[in-house]
Formats: structure tokens, C-alpha cells, sequence
């Protein structure tokens, strides 16, 4: 695909990536499916509910599928997530979850760019800092103390999840640290998605002393070589506001945004 049409790229993410099941499962991961909705639970901490579309339902139905969620993560005592879109329907949609005990975070821009311009530039790191690709549970760990220290949030359950992911299949993704010496200064994770022309873009946090110098655009530039290896054509990035432009600049364009909307028993 090579048109950029932000409303043709919102139609190719909405048919091919979202309410996707992983297959294989990790292990200890369920998927169960509930109307439109696609319950995950297992995969890291709490759940996870996505959907392609609600299916038009709104109003007491509405109410009633978002109230089997909070009852199913009220017995299990975990948390859960509700990955709201700014295009779903209905409109009242956020209202309804805030009302039922769900909390919004901070939105994220969902970008989408070609593979192929990406792939073709050479990653280039400051002095002193190299990439590389990582399997081992102890990497995975000091991913997790990276991110921990970047956000200053427990992420150790981070490194069983992407442990589990690997195992169930291990060229679903690859993980990409930055080093600097012995130290994790970046990180990031490339999922090559089954049956679709997709890549999709995870984790990029960088410690602070690191920022500004060109760690997340090599990073970007090492998974779309990645991904092109795949035959992959388009990537897409969850973006946080401090990414964003990076990635418009490199060439990924705004289709949507993308909240968190978590319920916390």
C-alpha cells in the first residue's frame, strides 16, 4: 500500500489489526469474546478489551456489555483496559466507561507510515552507544528496569510478558536494546503482525541523559529494516505526545488517537 491517505490507512489498521488474537497464545494467556468485544487476560498484568466496532449497540446494551467487563475483573480481582479509539461509535461511548468506574489516560496518536523509506535509512547512534537484538529473560529484565526508572512505575511484569510472547513464538518480534557500556539506555520491540501488511512499533522510552541525540530514530530505523526483512509495508506507532513529531518527521502520519481507559477493581 502506498497511499497515505490518513482516512485509507484508518481503514487498514481498523480490518487488519484491531480485536486480533495472538496465534499461538502465549502461555497462560485467554482470550475470551464477548459480543464485539475481545477479552484478553494473562498476557501481562490485568486485561485487555478491544474491538473492531461495538456493532451499533449503544444506550442500555451498551451499558450492560461494559457492566459484564467490570464483573468479570471485579472477580478476578485484576485490572483492566478498554483501548478506546476517537472514531468509535458511539459518541457517548467515554461517558458511559467513566460512569461504570473506568479512569481515561493520557491519549495516544495512532501514526502510520511506509516501511520502505524507513527501512532505507541507516540508523545512526551517538559515540559509545550500539544496538542489539535480545532473547534472554536477564535482557528482558533490564529492559524492565529501564522503562521503571524512565517512568518511575513497576514494569517487572514487562520481562515475563515479552519472555512468554517469544516463547510461544519467536518470530512474532523482535526486541531491540540500546546499550552504552553495560547500561539499557533505550528499547523497543518490533511485532510483525500475521496476515497483514503491518509492523507495529512498541516501547522507545529513553533514559533522560540520552534524550536528543538521534536513540529513537535509529531505533525506528533498525525495526523498519526489520520489518522490510518480513515484507511488511506499513508501520504503525501508538504515539506518545514526545513521539509524535519524531515520527511525523520521519514520514508516519495521525489516523486516530487512542485512550487508555482502565477499571481498577
Amino acid at each position: 500500500m502506498t497511499d497515505l491517505d490518513a482516512g485509507t490507512l484508518r481503514d487498514a489498521y481498523d480490518s487488519q489489526l484491531r480485536a486480533r488474537v495472538p496465534d499461538p497464545l502465549p502461555a497462560g494467556v485467554t482470550v475470551e469474546r464477548d459480543g464485539p468485544l475481545v477479552r484478553t487476560m494473562g498476557l501481562y498484568h490485568g486485561g485487555f478489551l478491544s474491538y473492531r466496532d461495538l456493532g451499533g449497540l449503544s444506550g442500555a446494551e451498551l451499558d450492560a456489555l461494559i457492566a459484564r467487563q467490570v464483573e468479570v475483573f471485579r472477580a478476578r480481582g485484576e485490572a483492566v483496559e478498554w483501548k478506546l479509539h476517537g472514531h468509535d461509535e458511539p459518541a457517548d461511548l467515554p461517558d458511559r466507561l467513566r460512569a461504570a468506574g473506568f479512569v481515561p489516560e493520557p491519549e495516544e496518536t495512532v501514526v502510520i507510515g511506509p516501511v520502505a523509506p524507513l527501512a532505507a535509512a541507516l540508523p545512526v547512534l551517538p559515540e559509545g552507544v550500539r544496538l542489539r537484538e535480545v532473547t534472554a529473560r536477564a535482557d528482558l529484565e533490564r529492559i524492565a528496569a529501564m522503562e521503571a526508572a524512565v517512568w518511575n512505575a513497576d514494569r517487572s511484569q514487562w520481562a515475563a510478558g515479552l519472555e512468554r510472547e517469544i516463547a510461544a513464538d519467536p518470530q512474532s518480534l523482535t526486541v531491540v536494546v540500546a546499550e552504552a557500556g553495560d547500561e539499557v539506555v533505550s528499547a523497543g520491540w518490533v511485532r510483525y503482525v500475521p496476515g497483514t501488511a503491518f509492523a507495529t512499533l512498541w516501547g522507545g522510552s529513553t533514559l533522560a541523559t540520552w534524550r536528543r541525540r538521534g536513540i529513537y530514530r535509529a531505533l525506528v530505523a533498525h525495526r523498519a529494516r526489520l520489518a522490510a526483512q518480513r515484507d511488511r509495508t506499513l508501520l504503525q506507532v501508538d504515539a506518545s505526545a514526545e513521539s509524535r513529531p519524531i515520527l511525523q518527521r520521519l514520514g508516519l502520519v495521525p489516523v486516530t488517537t487512542t485512550t487508555p481507559y482502565v477499571y481498577t477493581p
